[in-house]
C-alpha cells in the first residue's frame, strides 16, 4: 500500500490544470515524451499559422508576464480573527496581500465561482503607486516589501511619464491579474473595470485579448466630475476633463443575461416639460378610473397554437389628466401621483397578437375593454405570462404608465431605458460615505451599485481585488439592502503606505485617531465596519451579512526542502518537520481548504477523538488531524472515531483525511491508518 500522498505548498497550477484540459479534448497528441506539437497542429487546422505576423497587442515583458500569471504561489492565507467583524458567522471575505498572489491561491476554491468583478485600478497617472520593483513577480518580494523580510533594495517606484515605458509597466502590472481574473469568473459572470482615458485603449485590448472580442458587452462614460471642478491640467490646450469610463466584458456573453432590466429614474415633469419644450407630444395622459370584473369570451391559439386567453370587461369610466387637474384643485404633478396606477396612453400597436385577438372579437364599445393573457415566445418577457389591455372601438394597446415609471420619495420617476453614458451618481459627496476620508480615487457606492444589478440576480460572490477605501463591500450591502440580495464579497488590497501627500494629512490624523495602522488596508477595514454599522441603524431588522473575515498573505506553513550539498545527512533530519516553527493549527487548516477547493468561509467543527483534536471543515468535505504525535496504540481508535464521523455527516463530495507527516513513528504506523480509512470509504489521506 503506498504511503500517505504529501502536501506541497504551492497553489493550484494553471499549467497542469490547462494540459489537463488539452488532453481531455486531443488526447492523440500526447505521447510518453509530451505534447507532440505537429499532430496538435494538424487537429487546429487552418487556424494556426506558423510564423505568419498577427493582429494583437504586443509589449516588451508581455511573454515573461504571462509567464508570471501561469506561476503557482508558494503563499498561504493566514486567518486575522482579531481583525474581522462577526468572525464566526460572516460569509464575507477581506484579504491583505498582493492581489496578484492572492489571484493565485484562490484559484482551486473559487474558480468559475465569482459573478461580478469590479475593480478600480490605478489610472498610470504617473504619481500613484504602481508596483514595488518586481513585486508581482514573487511571493518573496512582496515579503520583502510588506517587511515580513530584509527590504534591502527593494524601492517603490511611481511610473513617471519620462520613465520610457510609461503604458507598458501598467499593461505588466494588469495583464497578470486580468488573466487570472477571467478564470475566477462564472460563465454568466461579468468584469467591469474603472478607468481614464491614459490607459482606456490599452485596457480594452488587453480584455479583448483575454475574454475574447466577442464577450465584450459596453463602454460606459461616466460624468464624474462637474465641469467647474474637473481635472486634467494644461487646460490652455486641452478641456478639462470630467468623464471617466467602465469597461465591461462577459465571461460568456452568450450566458450573461440581457441588459433589458436596466433604467435609469428621471423626475417625470422633467421629461414631460422637456418634450414640450422640443414640441413633442405626451402621450400619457388618459385615467382609468373604474370597470367591471372581466368576464371570459375565449382562447385563441398564437402562431405556433399556444393559447391566448380573451376577457372582456365592461362599465368603462375613463377621463384625463387635464380634467382631474381641474376638478380636483391639483398640480399637474400631484395628479400623476395621485393616479399613476391607472394613467395610460393607447396605441394602434400592429401586432399578431392584436391582429388575433381583433379577429376573433371585433370591434368594442366605447365603454369595454379586452385583457388577454399569453406566454410569448420571444422579448423581454420570453417564457412568462403577460397581460396586455386593449381599449375603444378599434381596439386600441393600452400603455400603462406604471410599467414605465414608480413613486420615489413622494415623487413620480420616469423609468428610461439604461444606455452607456452615466450621470446619475453624486461625486460631490463621495468623500463622505463610509465615514472615512480618502481624497482620491473614492468611487461613489451607487455607480459600483449599477455595475452589480448588471447581472439580474440578487445572489452572487462579487470580487474586488484593487479594494481601495472598501467601497464595492458597502456598494455589496447597501444592494443586498435595496433588493433583499444576499450576494457576498471579497475583497483584496495591498498593506501600502498611506501617502504622505498634504492631501492625505486628514487621513493619516484620522488613522491615527482611529488607532489604526497607516495603511490602505486597515483604512478599508475601518470603513467597511462603519458603513455595516450605519446601515445597520437604518436597517435593525436587516438579516443582511454585514460581517467580513480577515485573511493576510503569507508565505506557506508547509516548509520548502533547501538541501545544503555539504551536508544532505543532516539537511535531511532538520527537515523531519515539514511545517513552519510558529504556525497554528488555524493557520494550517485554512492553508488546506485553498489546496483541497474549499471555500474560505465553510464551518469548522472540532472534536476530540482518542486523545486528539479532529477538525470536521465543510461538514465533512475536510478532516484534519493535526496533533504532533500519534502512536501506534492510538490509530485504530483514531481512525474509527474519523470514519464514524465521517458517516454521520454523508458529505456530498469525496472525503480528504489531512495528518501531519512527523506525528507517526514510521511508514508502517501511516500505512496501518490508511488502511483504516480506506476500509471504511475514504480513500484520500494525505500528509503534511
Amino acid at each position: 500500500m503506498d504511503a500517505l500522498k504529501k502536501e506541497d505548498g504551492e497553489s493550484l497550477s494553471i499549467v497542469e490544470e490547462n494540459i489537463k484540459t488539452l488532453k481531455a479534448m486531443m488526447p492523440d497528441a500526447f505521447t510518453e515524451d509530451g505534447i507532440d506539437f505537429d499532430v496538435l497542429r494538424q487537429f487546429l487546422g487552418d487556424e494556426i499559422a506558423d510564423g505568419e505576423e498577427k493582429y494583437g497587442l504586443n509589449w516588451h515583458g508581455k511573454k515573461k508576464v504571462r509567464k508570471i500569471a501561469l506561476t503557482p504561489s508558494t503563499g498561504a492565507l493566514r486567518p486575522a480573527p482579531q481583525d474581522s467583524n462577526e468572525w464566526n458567522t460572516s460569509k464575507n471575505l477581506f484579504i491583505e496581500g498582493d492581489n496578484l498572489e492572492v489571484l493565485k491561491l484562490l484559484q482551486r476554491s473559487y474558480a468559475g465561482r465569482i459573478t461580478t468583478i469590479y475593480i478600480d485600478p490605478p489610472y498610470n497617472t504617473g504619481n500613484e503607486l504602481i508596483y514595488p520593483d518586481q513585486y508581482q513577480e514573487t511571493l518573496d518580494t512582496y515579503l520583502r516589501y510588506t517587511g515580513q523580510k530584509d527590504s534591502e533594495g527593494l524601492k517603490i517606484t511611481s511610473n513617471v511619464e519620462a520613465g520610457g515605458r510609461y503604458h507598458t509597466n501598467w499593461m505588466k502590472m494588469m495583464y497578470p491579474r486580468l488573466k487570472l481574473a477571467k478564470s475566477l469568473l462564472a460563465d454568466d459572470g461579468v468584469i467591469c473595470v474603472s478607468i481614464s482615458d491614459i490607459e482606456l485603449a490599452n485596457l480594452r485590448a488587453m480584455l479583448e485579448e483575454i475574454f475574447g472580442s466577442e464577450n465584450f458587452v459596453n463602454i460606459i462614460s461616466v460624468l464624474a466630475k462637474v465641469s467647474a471642478g474637473a481635472s486634467g491640467g494644461g487646460e490652455d490646450k486641452r478641456l478639462k476633463k470630467n468623464i471617466e469610463y467602465v469597461v465591461i466584458f462577459a465571461k460568456n456573453l452568450s450566458e450573461f443575461n440581457t441588459l433589458a432590466h436596466l433604467y435609469k429614474n428621471t423626475p417625470l415633469m422633467d421629461v414631460i416639460s422637456d418634450m414640450r419644450d422640443a414640441g413633442e407630444s405626451w402621450k400619457y395622459t388618459s385615467i382609468l378610473l373604474d370597470a367591471d370584473k372581466r368576464v371570459h369570451l375565449g382562447t385563441v391559439g398564437d402562431g405556433d397554437g399556444n393559447p391566448i386567453e380573451v376577457y372582456k370587461r365592461a362599465g368603462v369610466r375613463r377621463t384625463t389628466i387635464n380634467k382631474v387637474c381641474r376638478e380636483e384643485g391639483l398640480s399637474e404633478e400631484e395628479a400623476y401621483t395621485k393616479y399613476l396606477p391607472k394613467i395610460f396612453s393607447d396605441t394602434n400597436a400592429q401586432t399578431s397578437i392584436r391582429t388575433r385577438v381583433i379577429d376573433f372579437v371585433g370591434n368594442l364599445d366605447d365603454n369595454e375593454m379586452l385583457e388577454v393573457e399569453y406566454v410569448p415566445r420571444s422579448g423581454k418577457d420570453k417564457g412568462k405570462k403577460v397581460t396586455h389591455s386593449y381599449i375603444s372601438n378599434t381596439v386600441r394597446r393600452v400603455i400603462w404608465l406604471s410599467d414605465v415609471a414608480e413613486v420615489e420619495d413622494g415623487k413620480v420617476q420616469k423609468l428610461e431605458r439604461l444606455g452607456t453614458y452615466w450621470d446619475h451618481f453624486d461625486y460631490n459627496n463621495v468623500g463622505k460615505e463610509g465615514g472615512v476620508p480618502f481624497p482620491e480615487g473614492k468611487k461613489p457606492i451607487s455607480l459600483i451599485q449599477q455595475c452589480l444589478d448588471l447581472r439580474n440576480q440578487t445572489s452572487g460572490l462579487i470580487l474586488d481585488f484593487f479594494a481601495g477605501s472598501g467601497s464595492t463591500a458597502h456598494a455589496t450591502m447597501a444592494q443586498n439592502i435595496k433588493d433583499g440580495g444576499d450576494r457576498r464579497y471579497i475583497l483584496v488590497q495591498l498593506p501600502e503606505p498611506i501617502s504622505e501627500k498634504k492631501e492625505y494629512d486628514a487621513v493619516r490624523k484620522f488613522a491615527e485617531d482611529a488607532g489604526l495602522d497607516s495603511t490602505a488596508s486597515a483604512l478599508a477595514r475601518e470603513r467597511i465596519r462603519r458603513a455595516a454599522a450605519e446601515l445597520k441603524k437604518g436597517y435593525p431588522d436587516s438579516d443582511i451579512d454585514f460581517g467580513f473575515k480577515v485573511f493576510r498573505l503569507d508565505s506557506s506553513n508547509i516548509r520548502a526542502w533547501n538541501p545544503d550539498a555539504s551536508d544532505l545527512e543532516q539537511t535531511l533530519l532538520d527537515h523531519a518537520e515539514h511545517l513552519v516553527e510558529g504556525r497554528s493549527e488555524q493557520d494550517l487548516l485554512y492553508e488546506l481548504l485553498l489546496k483541497r477547493g474549499v471555500d474560505l468561509t465553510v464551518p469548522i467543527e472540532e472534536k476530540e477523538i482518542a486523545g486528539k483534536t479532529v477538525y470536521s471543515i465543510g461538514y465533512g468535505v475536510l478532516f484534519a488531524c493535526l496533533d504532533e504525535t500519534i502512536d501506534r496504540a492510538e490509530i485504530e481508535a483514531l481512525g474509527q472515531g474519523i470514519t464514524d464521523w465521517h458517516k454521520k455527516l454523508e458529505p456530498a463530495a469525496d472525503t480528504q483525511v489531512v495528518f501531519r507527516d512527523s506525528a507517526f513513528a514510521d511508514d508502517i504506523a501511516k500505512t496501518n491508518m490508511t488502511a483504516i480509512l480506506e476500509q471504511n470509504g475514504i480513500a484520500h489521506v494525505r500528509s503534511l
